[in-house]
């Protein structure tokens, strides 16, 4: 059984440090050997490209953007799909939205579409396979119940399209269910069992799901089943512990030693992101300023948005010292040898 294979997710890791070229560094030098990134639209794609070779990163994943974001005129882009211009904004009007994706939401498939093009064209420039499909939220003071059915014509149609799209670049597109009951209330797709369903329905080798350990523990518990059930459909897995959503090792309700064994034990071979909070060794205290970066992320706003925040607002959490766990693995199962 190979070891897994562990990614930094640098809109969540190494938060002391301001803009994803440093935390690529900062990521590089702490061992990993790839990283991914929610939203990285607020850096040019070439100059995080020369960010992730410089640290030895491969970037494994990114999301298509959370709302309305400007697509570069096709003239501007070369024939290798690069932009010499990709400048996203995400308008106040968007924010204020409460966006958090779009390929669910009626009415929004224009902008799904733009927003999956503009993914694409940052995936071909940093060498990144996947891209996660947002799904977004249940629109405002509509009822879940009554809209369901809509909203998920709305995705299937959206998904066949990513999947021709994707498919003519060799990349994949993945559905990760987010847990209704703390993080996104409004979040259409919440369970595993629900984006099964839609991956079934839409039929599509290269549309694949995103297990987020946290959301499923949240949502439905029962992981050891789950993970068996549905790990041959997945293609990416990301950890944080729960409920405060802290490091692997932190005090919650997940045995990560298990579930790093049944990963192993199942075959897994993609990357485990890692998708937490850092609280480094003294733990982490939030203060209210710190509270209001923690909601934010919370509510899917995108990197840019918080990242301009003071220093001071950012929490204070050292991510190289809560990696303790990290280490504490490679020690006892080794590191993949290049090519696993």
């Amino acid at each position: 059984m190979a070891p897994l294979r562990f990614s930094a997710n640098l809109s969540w890791l190494f938060p002391e440090l301001s803009g994803f070229p440093a935390r690529l560094r900062a990521a590089g030098s702490s061992g990993f050997e790839a990283a991914e990134i929610g939203w990285a639209y607020a850096e040019p794609p070439e100059a995080l490209a020369r960010a992730a070779r410089e640290a030895g990163l491969r970037i494994v994943l990114i999301n298509t953007p959370p709302g309305a974001w400007h697509v570069p005129d096709r003239d501007r882009v070369g024939q290798c799909g690069r932009s010499r211009e990709l400048r996203p904004i995400l308008s106040a009007g968007d924010r204020e939205k409460g966006e958090n994706g779009l390929g669910a939401v009626p009415g929004r498939q224009a902008a799904f579409r733009e927003g999956l093009e503009q993914a694409v064209l940052y995936a071909k420039a940093l060498g990144c396979s996947r891209i996660h499909l947002m799904a977004g939220r249940v629109p405002k003071g509509a009822d879940r119940a009554a809209v369901r059915g809509e909203m998920e014509i709305v995705f299937l149609e959206n998904l066949r399209h990513a999947a021709e799209v994707l498919a003519q670049e060799n990349l994949v597109g993945l559905l990760e269910p987010i847990n209704t009951r703390i993080t996104d209330p409004g979040y259409f797709l919440d369970t595993p069992q629900q984006a099964a369903a839609i991956l079934q329905k839409v039929g599509r080798p290269n549309l694949q799901l995103q297990m987020d350990l946290f959301h499923w523990q949240i949502m439905d518990g029962n992981l050891t089943g789950n993970v068996r059930e549905f790990l041959p459909i997945v293609g990416h897995v990301q950890v944080a512990q729960v409920p405060g959503r802290g490091e692997p090792d932190s005090p919650g309700e997940l045995n990560f030693p298990y579930l790093f064994q049944l990963l192993e034990d199942e075959g897994y071979r993609g990357f485990v992101g890692c998708e937490y909070q850092p609280r480094g060794e003294g733990g982490l205290s939030l203060a209210p300023g710190q509270v209001l970066w923690r909601d934010s992320v919370r509510q899917g706003l995108s990197s840019s948005a918080w990242a301009e925040m003071p220093r001071a607002l950012l929490p204070s959490g050292n991510t190289v010292e809560g990696l303790s766990w990290l280490r504490a693995y490679w020690e006892l199962r080794g590191r993949p040898q290049a090519g696993q």
